[in-house]
């Protein structure tokens, strides 16, 4: 990887990083003072969904070969995300303070502050190899936290509320289907595609650690 890549690389995921420790201090701060999960949406969803959009540019990375991620499972986990925060929870106020925004959101910054400061420092060479472990552990508990009690439990709420505001009514008139019934079909994939990604995930644990124990045995 050329220098110019590696600096960018190193800054765009730096700046992810502190942004995703600015959301979980948010969501930490509101809780505590509030002694509820109530005003999380207000305190820190702004911030989370300038970050998610900002992720997009994963997928690009993937896509010019700057990264070894592809473009799949990045467009995945990117478009998830984005339908969920963008096109239920950002719309329907009636959602964002339930308890399964604060336990997506709290699930999201974990893993996105390990995430982003693993790649952060991988591009500087200098990992610890605690965070190398965190990075491909926290994930087993994080990512079904995220999406069981978090983003479908919250669509699954959302669905009443989509159906009584006819949601997007005139963006699905061209399709045989309601933006109501496309939920649901979202719903219905969502633990196929989101194992697909776990699975993956777990590859690149074995694949990382294993990699990680080797050297450490060759010193």
């Amino acid at each position: 990887m050329s220098k110019p890549s590696k600096f960018y690389l190193f800054a765009y995921n730096s700046l992810q990083a502190f942004g995703w420790t600015i959301s979980l201090f948010k969501i930490l701060v509101s809780l505590v003072s509030t002694r509820s999960s109530n005003g999380i949406y207000d305190s820190a969803g702004d911030l989370i969904c300038i970050l998610q959009l900002a992720a997009f540019l994963e997928v690009i990375h993937g896509a010019i070969g700057i990264v070894p991620s592809g473009v799949l499972f990045p467009m995945m986990q990117w478009g998830g995300r984005t339908h969920f925060l963008l096109a239920v929870v950002r719309q329907i106020d009636e959602v964002q303070e339930l308890p399964a925004v604060f336990m997506t959101f709290l699930a999201w910054s974990l893993s996105e502050v390990i995430r982003y400061t693993h790649y952060a420092l991988n591009c500087i060479g200098t990992c610890p190899s605690w965070i190398t472990y965190l990075r491909y552990t926290a994930f087993v508990l994080l990512y079904p936290l995220g999406i069981f009690t978090g983003e479908m439990w919250l669509m699954y709420q959302a669905l009443p509320y989509i159906k009584k505001k006819n949601l997007y009514a005139n963006t699905f008139a061209v399709f045989p289907l309601s933006y109501y019934n496309f939920v649901m079909v979202v719903l219905l994939c969502y633990p196929f595609l989101w194992l697909n990604l776990y699975l993956h995930l777990f590859k690149q644990r074995r694949l990382k650690l294993g990699k990680h124990h080797d050297n450490k045995k060759k010193k």
